[in-house]
């Protein structure tokens, strides 16, 4: 699973998810990018069941660049807990996603293999994404 090394502190407040992805939008590494349509909050279990799938179809002929990482920590109180008592123990990491992030690229595949990718993708996620090709700048 994906995690930091070491953090700052140990937890975190939970914070807002307001407003559209302002970096990480565009396809920067691959050919095609899977791009988040909503927001949400990605665990680490959730990129590596993608990243599972990804690198299946992408192994010998491609490569694969995960563009997102759970750094934030969420905590979680002990079932039939009484409430105050302070915050609750870590639990798992996140990766925090708002619309219009690029959370996987690929390369070296076809078009038509790359929609079925992100088809497979929108199965693992929580969320709703879309396949993106990489914009030529002359």
């Amino acid at each position: 699973m994906l995690m930091p090394e070491r953090v700052k502190h140990r937890k975190q407040q939970r914070g807002r998810m307001r407003g559209k992805a302002t970096r990480g939008n565009f396809v920067a590494f691959g050919d095609y990018g899977i791009q988040a349509m909503e927001p949400s909050y990605i665990t680490s279990r959730q990129i590596e069941a993608t990243r599972l799938v990804l690198i299946q179809a992408v192994r010998k002929t491609g490569k694969l660049w995960i563009r997102i990482f759970p750094d934030k920590p969420v905590t979680k109180k002990p079932a039939e807990t009484r409430m105050g008592s302070g915050k609750g123990d870590l639990d798992h990491w996140v990766a925090v996603v708002k619309p219009g992030r690029i959370l996987f690229e690929m390369t070296g595949i076809p078009e038509e293999e790359a929609t079925k990718l992100a088809k497979q993708v929108g199965f693992k996620l929580p969320i709703k994404v879309r396949l993106v090709k990489r914009e030529e700048v002359i």
